[in-house]
């Protein structure tokens, strides 16, 4: 992963990056806003690391910029103090954070080693041949996919696999109700991100709206969109990428 690294402190760069590469990361170094941007437009980094007061353009402003280069660019700001104002400015041009210096680098990496992680998927669906077109398409895209046919097997996959970090139930398992499954993974794993499925919109309405009480992230109808399920799965890490940061 490339981590851009912006701050006209050349000790703290120095630091950051040092740090950075013992961890097996390639930093990239810039002491401007200015050449911050420059860098992203050349050669788009995995993550940048940003100062918010520097000479010349702010953090905040270089920000906004590298938004428009690559929008899904995920950018944590830092500063020594930072104003209520300029955090909410911050916080609607996209930032993932703002931390407060001394950087916390325990949290930083293990924020970084999420965001490296491949995601792991467990789908559940009780047509062998569906999860098999599911687990290549998601397979494709550089995820790491389990699937299963039985709901008894549902429990298991997550004991022996934890860090499953999404799973795509199917709402009509055989005779089962997805929404028993649903209930016992909340049971056990009330965090853990669960999409329920269903090609049965109408007979299933019922159900459907018992999986959003227990609490399924959304429901998707089948024949779905394959972009929307990408943006649900990219929306759930984005999520816990943030509250990572947050809770740190």
């Amino acid at each position: 992963m490339k981590i851009l690294v912006v701050d006209d402190d050349h000790r703290i760069v120095k630091t950051t990056c040092d740090i950075l590469k013992i961890k097996g990361y390639e930093p990239i170094a810039a002491y401007s806003g200015e050449e911050g941007v420059e860098k992203v437009k050349s050669d788009p980094p995995d993550c940048v690391l940003m100062d918010i007061k520097m000479p010349g353009i702010t953090g905040v402003e270089a920000l906004k910029r590298m938004k428009e280069i690559v929008p899904a660019l995920p950018v944590v700001l830092v500063s020594a103090y930072a104003t209520d104002d300029l955090m909410e400015e911050a916080k609607r041009a996209g930032a993932y954070a703002i931390l407060s210096k001394p950087l916390n680098f325990p949290m930083i990496l293990s924020f970084l080693a999420l965001l490296r992680k491949e995601e792991s998927i467990l789908v559940v669906d009780d047509d062998p041949m569906f999860c098999q077109a599911l687990k290549d398409l998601l397979t494709l895209r550089g995820f790491q996919v389990e699937t299963e046919s039985e709901a008894q097997g549902v429990m298991e996959h997550l004991e022996n696999n934890y860090e499953l970090a999404v799973v795509l139930l199917d709402l009509k398992l055989g005779t089962l109700n997805g929404v028993d499954v649903l209930k016992d993974i909340r049971a056990k794993y009330p965090g853990k991100p669960v999409l329920m499925m269903t090609g049965h919109r109408q007979e299933m309405r019922d159900s459907i709206e018992q999986a959003r009480k227990v609490g399924a992230y959304t429901c998707l109808y089948k024949p779905f969109e394959t972009d929307e399920l990408f943006r649900l799965l990219e929306e759930i890490r984005v999520g816990k990428l943030k509250n990572l940061l947050v809770a740190s």
